[in-house]
């Protein structure tokens, strides 16, 4: 059997509202992402082989039995199997994942991944304390740290080894609330100035030293929902999006275990999806990476290959990662200003990416982008997920 007989595409999508969303419930966010992906699709229910829900929950829902809520979407998809995927940060990649495997194994032609969080009815303690189960529990020092404590200790060494990142992960902020101001789906519509990110003050306070509010992402409400095909499938659809590579890596849970700082896996991930694709750096016309803090975009640049260890701040200072940069970065917002409804993040991804290449581009569009690179991350750069995606022209 040949490559292109395993190719996998998107051929729809749908996409919720990102943010506080108090009327909505989680099983509201699963339907109406999955509705709009299937009327995107134009294709009967009936037709769809397999569902993945990407869903981190932690407690923070009571549904804890949630891909089942998906066949509420519309009464063909009664009795169609349905599995749940979680990993951390990266559950909705790891539902994108599942859903093209099935396809590559040949256990399914068409294929809906839905990915989903409720996380605002919760208070923010309580949804730091859920996130905070993503890193490892084993070892006292580990356990006791919030997430934006772990990327507070990346942020500090950094400092340490290379220099002061703050300017640049305030540079980060500024653009992806910039990005954010045309996506009509992000979360926050509120443009920051340099100088704001770049001060501690009432406004922007310090969360975990030395990262500020600014430097955080978003506790979010939201789901997405893309459609998979198959080659012989995909035929049939006018809009196509061809994933040209699909890796995950994954590294050590325990910090303790490994170079923080190295971003292994994500070099690794981000490599190995080049490779596969049979692409280099320069071939990607924009990027969506996890920008859960800005430090870990910053630590993203370098493992990217955009530059050197130690120097990511250059993308920035070249304009390379800006909307009108060789490489924009987050035109959706990311994660610090389209908003972080964990579950969802990855299916987001995904979906935004195939309507940036279908000339559909929600808030700023890449004129002319025919390939992109998506980045999905859970914990602290432990399970790691990279995908290519490339325009398919008729």
């Amino acid at each position: 059997m040949t490559q292109q007989d395993h190719s996998v595409s998107i051929v729809a999508s749908g996409h919720t509202r990102f943010g506080r969303l108090n009327d909505t419930t989680l099983e509201d966010l699963i339907v109406e992402a999955s509705r709009e992906a299937l009327d995107d699709a134009q294709v009967d229910a009936n037709d769809i082989d397999q569902i993945f829900l990407g869903h981190f929950n932690s407690g923070m829902v009571p549904d804890g039995f949630p891909a089942s809520l998906v066949l509420q979407a519309d009464p063909g998809l009664r009795f169609t199997p349905a599995s749940r995927c979680e990993n951390a940060c990266a559950s909705g990649a790891a539902a994108v994942f599942a859903g093209i495997n099935a396809i590559r194994s040949g256990a399914a032609d068409l294929v809906l991944v839905v990915g989903a969080e409720k996380m605002t009815a919760n208070s923010t303690a309580d949804v730091t304390r859920a996130l905070a189960g993503a890193g490892y529990q084993n070892d006292p020092r580990e356990a006791g740290l919030s997430f934006p404590q772990v990327f507070g200790v990346a942020a500090r060494a950094y400092q340490e080894r290379y220099g002061d990142p703050l300017a640049a992960m305030a540079r980060i902020a500024e653009k992806n609330h910039g990005n954010a101001m045309e996506n009509p789906l992000a979360q926050m519509h509120r443009p920051l100035s340099f100088d704001e990110c770049n001060t501690v003050s009432e406004q922007n306070p310090m969360i975990a030293d030395p990262l500020r509010l600014t430097d955080c992402s978003l506790i979010t409400d939201g789901a997405a929902a893309i459609v998979l095909a198959s080659a012989e499938r995909a035929r049939d659809f006018p809009r196509q999006v061809a994933i040209r590579s699909a890796v995950q890596v994954n590294d050590l849970l325990p910090m303790n275990s490994r170079d923080f700082l190295a971003f292994e896996g994500p070099r690794r991930a981000l490599s190995q999806a080049y490779q596969q694709a049979g692409v280099t750096l320069e071939d990607l016309h924009f990027a969506e990476v996890h920008d859960c803090f800005t430090i870990a975009e910053l630590l993203i640049y370098e493992a990217m290959g955009l530059a050197p260890a130690g120097q990511g701040a250059r993308a920035l200072g070249e304009g390379t990662v800006f909307a009108d940069g060789r490489l924009p970065v987050n035109l959706s917002g990311g994660l610090k200003a389209k908003g972080h409804p964990v579950g969802a993040t990855g299916v987001s991804m995904h979906a935004l990416a195939f309507r940036q290449l279908t000339g559909q581009a929600v808030g700023r569009a890449r004129p002319g982008a025919e390939t992109g690179l998506i980045f999905n991350m859970g914990g602290a750069a432990v399970a790691n997920y990279a995908s290519v995606l490339q325009a398919k022209r008729a």
